[in-house]
């Protein structure tokens, strides 16, 4: 028997390449073979991804979320290259974890897009997960050569602290090469404004207050009218459109450069041929750090769960709160969660997690086993 490993990563704990090595280990130790595919929705790990794919992986220079020059990483695989907002200048790129919920901006990234153009790809895929500013993405086209000035024509430092400031966006002078398709890989809907938009959903996660969110909306909201009236009049409308909140608003600022916005999980099944790899497994094994009610809203596993049909699926999680009456709807034929074996927090103990995981697999290779063992002979077989 065949068990295709595909699962994303656990995070803040272990890469989905671990998570699929570790699985691997224990489906080995009971006798089955398997293939390792890590995946990603287009969130943080997307690169990984991609270069466990094959793609090839090139280091970047780059500006941390707070300004912090550190490096980041792109992938790139054939036409295509893949840049994430994580390892450029998101959270985990803040000095010490002190987060900056006014000042962290996506430069690092826009950087990062800057470098990839030497590789001269014909798609640009944009991975927008973890991000640590609320900055419309100014941060990004500023990197990009968009200049933005206050009323009195004074330059401004792209976060967003400034953007309630912004009163002109010059583009004149931005380097951005035609017959790029831009993708931005996610699974956030969110529109830039108000209480469903960038700032009152996740403005909280990267440390703002109730009164820096209503500052930071109210900020986005003034650099849509500051591009309306710079030579983007379909500012507000985009503004409105479905993941231009993502990622802080980096979303808007890649819709503007005429980008398109996708589901992640279903972009990156594709782009890592996730359906070449299916023939011939006789199990899925599948699943990220946190499976509960939301995950059948478009999330990886259940994703995975359905292109996988008829072939059955096996979920594994850090901790899982899905009841088990929505185990079969959501696509899974058993659901293992790490907590299940342990009373410790596993989300900040790798060792831990890999030591679990490998257990984990080891059981389900004995299930496996005892069910081929068990199954009753064809008629007409030895």
């Amino acid at each position: 028997m065949r068990v295709l490993v595909a699962p994303d990563k656990f995070k803040g704990s272990l890469p989905a390449s671990e998570v699929a090595d570790r699985l691997a280990e224990g489906l080995a130790a009971a006798g089955v073979d398997s293939h390792g595919m890590p995946l990603a929705d287009g969130g943080d790990g997307s690169v990984d991804a991609a270069v466990a794919a094959g793609f090839t992986p090139h280091p970047v220079t780059v500006a941390g979320a707070a300004g912090t020059p550190g490096q980041g990483r792109i992938a790139v695989g054939g036409r295509t290259a893949v840049v994430e907002v994580a390892n450029t200048c998101g959270l985990t790129t803040l000095p010490n974890g002190r987060t900056r919920p006014l000042d962290a901006s996506s430069f690092g990234m826009g950087q990062a897009v800057s470098q990839v153009l030497r590789y001269r790809p014909d798609r640009l895929v944009l991975a927008l997960g973890g991000s640590a500013s609320t900055d419309g993405g100014m941060g990004l086209l500023a990197a990009l050569g968009f200049t933005f000035a206050d009323a009195r024509g004074a330059p401004l430092r792209p976060c967003g602290r400034s953007a309630g400031r912004v009163h002109t966006v010059d583009s004149s002078r931005a380097a951005w090469p035609t017959g790029i398709d831009i993708v931005v890989a996610g699974d956030v809907t969110n529109p830039l404004l108000g209480p469903d938009g960038a700032a009152a959903v996740y403005g909280p996660q990267k440390g703002a207050t109730d009164a820096e969110v209503r500052f930071l909306d109210a900020g986005l909201r003034n650099l849509v009218a500051a591009f309306a009236r710079s030579g983007y009049p379909d500012a507000p409308v985009v503004a409105t459109a479905a993941g231009a909140g993502s990622a802080g608003g980096i979303g808007f600022a890649a819709l503007l450069l005429g980008g398109e916005i996708v589901s992640g999980a279903e972009y990156f099944l594709d782009l890592l041929e996730f359906d070449r790899h299916l023939p011939g497994a006789d199990l899925v094994v599948t699943g990220e750090g946190r499976i509960d009610e939301q995950t059948a809203n478009g999330k990886l596993p259940t994703v995975v769960a359905r292109r996988s049909r008829p072939v059955p699926v096996v979920a594994v999680a850090g901790r899982s709160t899905l009841p088990r009456a929505q185990w079969d709807p959501a696509g899974f034929t058993a659901i293992h969660s790490l907590a299940e074996y342990t009373d410790r927090d596993t989300a900040d103990d790798p060792e831990l997690t890999r030591e679990l995981l490998t257990r984990i697999g080891h059981r389900i290779g004995r299930t496996m086993a005892g069910t081929r063992r068990t199954r009753p002979p064809v008629e007409g077989s030895r």
